[in-house]
């Protein structure tokens, strides 16, 4: 086996560990707290920080590396400056929805109680502030990825799950619920110590901050603006879920919040299985213009998803019941919670191979250098479909309509990517 090959697995174990603990962190929610309002106030809290990390922090993360190959400058002054930039980004954003926290709060969560939306705006105001280190690791972790210390990224993020979920429950006894803003602040900390220390110990490039728009902090807001909406359409589905769910009974927001996360896992890690083998391939090919091969592995990666995900969605769909009972009931998670997530789990189910699907075929549209048509077939299904196929349903199948809108628009988008990927260009 290479030693690219072995480094590739090595990162692949990792961050199917860390998404472990990502779930594991839902699990002891559910232990300690069921699907109450409680619950549902953790999830409301963390959606917009989450939204923050994983859109702005992979935009410009994404932008930097695509920048960082190609740039003829000076790649110490680039860092720097770029470092500089996603800083001022993440500053400004966060503090903006510090400061309108309020406004920011009741434009998405209107229908809570006014004990439910204390408790939502405390533990909004511990995970905020987090932000700015999860945009500033998501890039430090791009700076250590293109100089191939590949280890160092993917154990950060171990870091911060082990680090929220193990500070939350330490700290419960004494701070109730808000231990999880306490720990998803804590954690952060601990993955932005571990990259910087990283960093410094790699005697890599230098954090000074350099300010003034170069040419390549221009393209590197170019690359990722496209991206960025394409990031923020993606997770719109869980701003969209919690928005619909708050609608409806207590409980139901949590709920929801299990359900998608616990069919995203194995939607997640399968899909890392497939391009752990196929992307290295991928960019190989598509820089030799190997079209021959490019629609093999096109092909391939398709077929793998389905011999993976089918399974796994059968299981999932036919013993949702038994599988949510195993998981997540006991403690505070009776087996009312659990009579209140099936339906909403077997929904969610169907949808796991069209995610892991769309997913993998838009990283055939970023190897073509075109970011613009996912992000047009995302916005369609994500905002258009999504919200009308919820809002026509939300009567007659109640929460499960919040799935229904996921598994149908996540159905659309996927033939929308394979019919324009087969006529541009015959994949």
């Amino acid at each position: 086996m290479s030693k690219m090959m072995k480094i590739i697995g090595a990162v692949a174990v990792i961050n199917i560990v860390a998404r472990m603990f990502g779930f594991l962190r839902e699990v002891v929610i559910g232990n300690q707290y069921g699907t109450s309002a409680t619950a549902d106030a953790i999830a409301a809290a963390y959606t917009i920080p989450n939204f923050i990390y994983l859109v702005v922090g992979g935009g410009l993360t994404t932008a930097f590396i695509s920048v960082y190959h190609s740039t003829k400058s000076d790649k110490a002054l680039y860092v720097r400056k770029s470092f500089t930039t996603v800083l001022l980004a993440a500053v400004s954003i966060t503090t903006l929805l510090i400061i309108f926290t309020d406004p920011t709060l009741k434009l998405f969560l209107e229908d809570l109680s006014e004990q439910e939306y204390a408790l939502v705006r405390n533990l909004y105001l511990w995970m905020m502030p987090s932000s700015i280190i999860l945009v500033l690791s998501t890039w430090m972790s791009g700076v250590l990825n293109v100089n191939g210390k590949y280890n160092l990224s993917s154990m950060a993020v171990l870091l911060y799950n082990v680090g929220f979920v193990g500070i939350a429950v330490l700290l419960t006894s004494a701070f109730g619920p808000e231990s999880y803003g306490i720990g998803a602040m804590l954690g952060a900390v601990l993955m932005g110590g571990f990259l910087y220390m990283g960093l410094r110990k790699s005697k890599l490039y230098s954090l000074k901050p350099s300010f003034g728009m170069s040419d390549d902090v221009k393209r590197l807001w170019v690359i990722a603006l496209p991206i960025l909406f394409g990031g923020a359409s993606l997770q719109f589905y869980i701003l969209i879920h919690r928005i619909v769910s708050a609608q409806f009974d207590e409980g139901v927001m949590s709920a929801v919040n299990y359900a998608s996360k616990s069919t995203g896992l194995p939607q997640a890690i399968l899909m890392t299985a497939v391009t752990t083998v196929i992307y290295p391939l991928l960019s190989k090919k598509e820089g030799e213009g190997d079209m021959e091969t490019i629609r093999k592995l096109y092909k391939k990666g398709i077929l793998y998803l389905v011999a993976l995900l089918a399974p796994a969605t059968a299981v999932a769909y036919f013993f949702a019941e038994p599988l949510i009972s195993l998981v997540f009931e006991r403690g505070e998670f009776t087996g009312e919670s659990v009579l209140l997530m099936t339906p909403i789990f077997r929904v969610f189910a169907l949808s796991m191979f069209f995610l892991a699907a769309n997913t993998f075929i838009t990283r055939f549209y970023y190897a073509k250098a075109n970011s613009i048509v996912p992000v047009i077939f995302s916005l369609i299904s994500v905002l258009g479909i999504n919200v009308a196929v919820i809002y026509a349903m939300m009567d007659s199948f109640g929460p499960s309509a919040i799935a229904y809108g996921t598994f149908i628009s996540a159905a659309a988008n996927f033939v929308m990517l394979v019919i324009y990927a087969r006529v541009k260009w015959k994949l």
